[in-house]
Protein backbone atom coordinates (compact mmCIF):
# COMPACT_ATOMS: atom_id res chain seq x y z
CA UNK A 1 0.00 0.00 0.00
CA UNK A 2 2.99 2.37 0.82
CA UNK A 3 4.67 1.78 -2.28
CA UNK A 4 0.97 2.74 -4.35
CA UNK A 5 0.85 5.83 -2.27
CA UNK A 6 4.60 6.95 -3.47
CA UNK A 7 3.93 5.99 -6.76
CA UNK A 8 0.86 8.02 -6.79
CA UNK A 9 2.57 11.09 -5.79
CA UNK A 10 4.72 10.94 -8.12
CA UNK A 11 2.63 10.51 -10.61
CA UNK A 12 0.58 13.73 -9.14
CA UNK A 13 3.84 15.61 -9.36
CA UNK A 14 4.38 15.04 -12.59
CA UNK A 15 1.05 15.88 -13.95
CA UNK A 16 1.78 18.73 -12.08
CA UNK A 17 4.80 19.57 -13.69
CA UNK A 18 3.10 19.36 -17.08
CA UNK A 19 0.07 21.57 -15.90
CA UNK A 20 1.45 24.29 -13.92
CA UNK A 21 3.13 27.42 -15.54
CA UNK A 22 7.35 26.90 -14.72
CA UNK A 23 8.40 28.42 -11.85
CA UNK A 24 11.55 29.61 -13.04
CA UNK A 25 12.26 32.83 -14.89
CA UNK A 26 13.31 33.35 -18.88
CA UNK A 27 16.96 35.17 -17.81
CA UNK A 28 19.08 35.24 -20.19
CA UNK A 29 16.44 35.55 -22.80
CA UNK A 30 14.44 38.43 -21.07
CA UNK A 31 15.30 41.34 -18.51
CA UNK A 32 16.27 40.15 -15.05
CA UNK A 33 14.54 41.96 -12.17
CA UNK A 34 15.76 41.54 -9.02
CA UNK A 35 14.45 42.90 -5.62
CA UNK A 36 15.96 45.88 -4.29
CA UNK A 37 16.80 43.75 -0.78
CA UNK A 38 19.53 41.26 -3.18
CA UNK A 39 23.39 42.43 -1.74
CA UNK A 40 24.65 42.64 -5.24
CA UNK A 41 27.96 44.87 -6.50
CA UNK A 42 29.58 47.07 -4.61
CA UNK A 43 29.92 50.62 -5.05
CA UNK A 44 32.07 53.64 -3.56
CA UNK A 45 30.27 56.87 -3.68
CA UNK A 46 33.64 58.93 -3.82
CA UNK A 47 32.52 62.27 -3.02
CA UNK A 48 31.45 61.06 0.29
CA UNK A 49 34.41 58.34 1.54
CA UNK A 50 37.33 59.97 3.69
CA UNK A 51 39.19 56.85 4.14
CA UNK A 52 38.68 56.45 7.92
CA UNK A 53 39.06 52.67 7.10
CA UNK A 54 36.34 51.19 9.56
CA UNK A 55 34.63 49.31 6.08
CA UNK A 56 38.26 47.80 5.61
CA UNK A 57 38.23 46.99 9.68
CA UNK A 58 34.77 45.54 9.95
CA UNK A 59 34.75 43.09 6.97
CA UNK A 60 34.91 39.74 8.01
CA UNK A 61 36.47 38.18 4.79
CA UNK A 62 39.49 40.81 4.41
CA UNK A 63 37.83 41.72 0.82
CA UNK A 64 38.58 45.66 1.51
CA UNK A 65 41.97 47.58 1.55
CA UNK A 66 43.31 50.56 2.81
CA UNK A 67 46.58 51.85 1.12
CA UNK A 68 46.58 55.03 2.90
CA UNK A 69 49.95 57.28 2.34
CA UNK A 70 48.52 60.09 4.02
CA UNK A 71 45.27 61.88 5.36
CA UNK A 72 44.86 63.30 1.95
CA UNK A 73 46.06 60.07 -0.23
CA UNK A 74 44.74 56.50 0.28
CA UNK A 75 43.26 53.83 -2.17
CA UNK A 76 40.61 52.13 -1.42
CA UNK A 77 41.27 48.37 -3.07
CA UNK A 78 38.11 45.42 -3.43
CA UNK A 79 38.77 41.65 -3.58
CA UNK A 80 35.38 40.08 -5.15
CA UNK A 81 36.60 37.23 -4.87
CA UNK A 82 37.04 37.36 -1.29
CA UNK A 83 33.67 39.15 -0.58
CA UNK A 84 30.89 37.28 1.02
CA UNK A 85 28.47 40.45 0.18
CA UNK A 86 27.32 40.07 3.57
CA UNK A 87 26.80 43.96 3.99
CA UNK A 88 29.30 44.73 6.83
CA UNK A 89 31.14 47.29 5.22
CA UNK A 90 28.16 49.16 4.18
CA UNK A 91 26.84 48.97 7.87
CA UNK A 92 29.94 50.24 9.68
CA UNK A 93 30.49 53.12 7.11
CA UNK A 94 29.28 56.37 9.03
CA UNK A 95 29.47 58.65 5.61
CA UNK A 96 27.30 56.33 3.95
CA UNK A 97 29.93 56.24 1.46
CA UNK A 98 30.08 52.63 0.23
CA UNK A 99 27.05 50.23 -0.83
CA UNK A 100 25.84 47.27 -2.30
CA UNK A 101 23.32 47.62 -5.58
CA UNK A 102 21.14 45.13 -6.19
CA UNK A 103 23.25 44.49 -9.94
CA UNK A 104 24.53 40.72 -10.26
CA UNK A 105 28.71 40.22 -9.82
CA UNK A 106 30.13 39.07 -13.41
CA UNK A 107 31.99 35.95 -12.27
CA UNK A 108 35.52 35.61 -11.63
CA UNK A 109 37.83 33.35 -13.63
CA UNK A 110 40.65 34.28 -12.29
CA UNK A 111 40.71 35.16 -8.42
CA UNK A 112 44.31 35.87 -7.85
CA UNK A 113 44.23 38.87 -10.58
CA UNK A 114 40.70 40.08 -10.06
CA UNK A 115 41.07 43.47 -8.13
CA UNK A 116 38.66 46.42 -7.84
CA UNK A 117 40.42 49.93 -7.33
CA UNK A 118 37.27 51.75 -5.38
CA UNK A 119 38.67 54.71 -4.75
CA UNK A 120 42.17 56.34 -6.08
CA UNK A 121 42.64 59.94 -3.86
CA UNK A 122 45.94 61.41 -4.51
CA UNK A 123 46.30 65.13 -2.66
Amino acid sequence: MKRLKKQFSLFSAIVDAFVEPPETIRYPFEPLNLPDVIRGALVLDTEKCSGCGLCVRNCPADALELDNKSRDEFRLIHYPARCAYCGQCEDSCRSGAIYHTNQLVKPITDPETCVVILHDKRG
